[in-house]
């Protein structure tokens, strides 16, 4: 990915569902001094992947209350590793950010960021650098510790019934645990007793911790 400098100009693409909204990031965004050129699309799904093929973007901005948007950013850094991912409306709490973060995000603009906010973490992340709260830099910091102290253990989902790797995966996914009872057909106080039980098997209080866990355990 180039760094910005005072000669360069970036290509970005937008994911955003909301049409004005997606517009207007496209309007706005391709009058910077900085951008080149601003693509969009409504989902992430397979004609957006063949589009950004094409378009070869620097930055894809990635409305994160689209559909599966989680799984959508896995895919982005898959199929077009050398654009950089920014999440947009990311809820500014540690669960969420770190999930990102392990979803390959490079940055993210929280829900109630500014458009000079969101400018601010574009010209970051293509200086290979992100935005964001010292409290959130230190839950990175506890995340990588977490991800040191599991790399010496082997199989930790061993630990678990079927029913609750089911849940673990789904919580890979970013479900809440509404949606995971919907999924499994299950009341959700019992999806609520699974998840307990899984933080208590596998010895973590977040279920952010957990997705390490899942993917460390594939």
């Amino acid at each position: 990915m180039k760094q910005i400098g005072a000669s360069d100009s970036l290509r970005l693409f937008v994911i955003v569902g909301i049409r004005f909204y997606r517009e207007g990031l496209k309007e706005v965004l391709g009058k910077l001094p900085d951008v080149a050129a601003v693509g969009a699309a409504a989902e992430g799904g397979r004609g957006c992947l063949a589009q950004l093929r094409r378009f070869s973007p620097d930055i894809v901005l990635l409305d994160m209350s689209v559909q599966d948007s989680s799984e959508t950013a896995r895919t982005l850094v898959r199929v077009v590793p050398e654009a950089k991912v920014v999440a947009l409306g990311v809820p500014e709490t540690e669960d969420h950010v770190v999930a990102c973060a392990e979803a390959g995000v490079a940055g993210y603009v929280p829900r109630d960021g500014s458009l000079g906010d969101l400018v601010a973490s574009i010209r970051a992340v293509a200086r290979g650098e992100a935005v964001c709260s010292p409290q959130i830099s230190a839950a990175l910091m506890r995340r990588l510790a977490v991800l040191a102290q599991l790399g010496q253990t082997a199989r930790p989902l061993a630990r678990l019934t079927v029913r609750e790797k089911e849940i673990v995966n789904l919580i890979a996914l970013g479900l809440a645990n509404r949606e995971i009872a919907g999924q499994l057909g299950i009341e959700l106080c019992t999806v609520k007793n699974h998840v307990h039980h899984i933080l208590e098997k596998l010895g973590v209080e977040r279920r952010a911790e957990v997705v390490t866990y899942s993917r460390l355990g594939r």
